[in-house]
């Protein structure tokens, strides 16, 4: 992943000197493992660890080196670290292993860890999206539905579902990690023709995984679901962004991103003042869905195992990581400096559709009189529409329209009907309902 959306810690998780420090324990788990069965000498096992070579910047590159020579990029880590060992020793090293025995298990141990750097990440987008309902839960807003002015809710309420929402990506992503979390060193088809089980074992108790039956490989589909985990996450995170981009629109005006001192919005306009990081957070979204195709597709592999999964999952799970976790820190600043103008909301809400966001209580106030559900609906849609013609109050074109008055029981009661109607305080009574389930959400 380009720098510009990698942030240091999950970067770190993806590093070739990471990457090949877990095969470097493997492997020296694996012949401490043997030591036990007594094939390896006890002091050349002890050796291997003492004299094991330290896995920097120079280790990385003469693995490079080696590798431009035999085309073979295991191999040549392997060639590296007898070499360091030295022999006779060092030959102890990959004894009974095939290459995906060590780099499964460690990308295993490498997508536990950027798992839980993820949940971290999201325990931090669920906190701060909870305390922002809470805050707003009573600032009254306009639903929408179709982009179209629908019926009153609160601006809290619409944080509580999307905190909802994430809490049940934080579950997908703890399922993830529990289906990514094995390993195997079976040797080359998986049935431990060349290696006792129990080193399989003693490695996998080491790291904090579990042995799982395998081919010469992992079962691709346990990479696929942590991908969709991730790309989830991402499409909770771009619904957000979405809402948050048509919010800040300038005729709509209800939400803004924070606006840092000394910031520029545009090179040529400099009133401008754009949602760019919602903006940036839907496009990183669809590189995630990207990703997840791209793992569904390394999931049928020839046989026992071919490498056409290999080239992708160097680029996808790392990408995939990065770019999950770089979208959902990113995505608690916004929430937490998210600016709120409710005054807007309810300008919007009680004077932007002329009230007309109360037409199902009139609908159903004129049912509940006696009226067909056909008749009433046929009432309510006609002074509806003059009032969006005519760009005046609903409530006064319906205290207007003698069928309503009529069909209310005159014109006391239908006073009193409409005020219950185009009451909000009744239209949000309910809310809480939401917020007894976010009640119950972790964080």
């Amino acid at each position: 992943m380009i720098p510009r959306y990698s942030m240091p810690e999950m970067s770190a998780v993806f590093a070739d000197e990471t990457r090949l420090g877990l095969w470097l324990e493997i492997e020296l788990l694996a012949v401490e493992a043997w030591s036990k069965l007594g094939v390896v000498p006890l002091a050349h096992a002890a050796a291997c660890r003492e004299r094991a070579p330290k896995i920097d910047a120079t280790f990385v590159r003469r693995v490079a080196e080696r590798e431009a020579l035999i085309d073979h990029d295991f191999a040549a880590f392997v060639d590296v670290v007898q070499e360091s060992i030295g022999e006779p020793e060092g030959s102890w090293v990959h004894y009974g292993l095939t290459s995906s025995d060590v780099v499964d298990t460690a990308l295993s141990a490498t997508l536990v860890r950027a798992a839980d750097l993820l949940l971290v990440a999201v325990g931090g987008l669920v906190s701060v999206t909870k305390r922002r309902a809470y805050e707003l839960a009573a600032v009254p807003t306009v639903g929408r539905t179709h982009g179209m002015h629908a019926e009153p809710t609160t601006f809290g309420t619409k944080l509580a579902l999307a905190c909802l929402q994430t809490d049940r990506d934080r579950t997908r992503l703890l399922r993830a990690r529990e289906a990514v979390s094995v390993g195997k060193l079976s040797g080359a088809v998986g049935t431990y023709s060349n290696i006792d089980p129990s080193v399989e074992q003693h490695v996998c108790d080491a790291l904090g995984l579990r042995p799982v039956p395998a081919t010469q490989v992992i079962a691709r589909d346990r990479h696929a679901e942590y991908l969709y985990a991730c790309a989830a996450l991402g499409t909770t995170i771009e619904a957000l962004a979405t809402e948050v981009r048509h919010l800040q629109r300038t005729e709509v005006g209800e939400v803004e991103e924070a606006f840092a001192t000394g910031q520029k919005g545009s090179s040529a306009m400099p009133h401008k003042r754009n949602p760019i990081t919602a903006e940036r957070l839907t496009g990183l979204a669809r590189v995630l869905r990207g990703y997840l195709v791209a793992g569904l597709e390394d999931v049928a592999l020839w046989h026992e195992r071919d490498i056409s999964h290999s080239a992708v999952e160097r680029i996808v799970l790392p990408d995939a990581s990065i770019v999950a976790y770089y979208a959902t820190t990113k995505m608690t600043r916004l929430i937490d400096g998210l600016v709120i103008h409710a005054d807007r909301m309810r300008e919007n809400l009680l004077e932007g559709s002329h009230g007309l966001v109360f037409s199902q209580p009139v609908l159903l106030a004129l049912v509940g009189s006696g009226l067909t559900r056909d008749a009433a609906y046929r009432i309510v849609q006609r002074d509806a529409l003059a009032a969006h013609e005519q760009r005046r109050p609903f409530r006064d074109i319906l205290a207007e329209d003698p069928a309503v008055s009529e069909a209310l029981g005159g014109p006391e009661e239908a006073t009193k009907s409409l005020d219950e109607a185009f009451d909000l305080t009744r239209s949000l009574a309910n809310i809480q309902r939401t917020f007894a389930a976010l009640e119950k959400v972790p964080g």
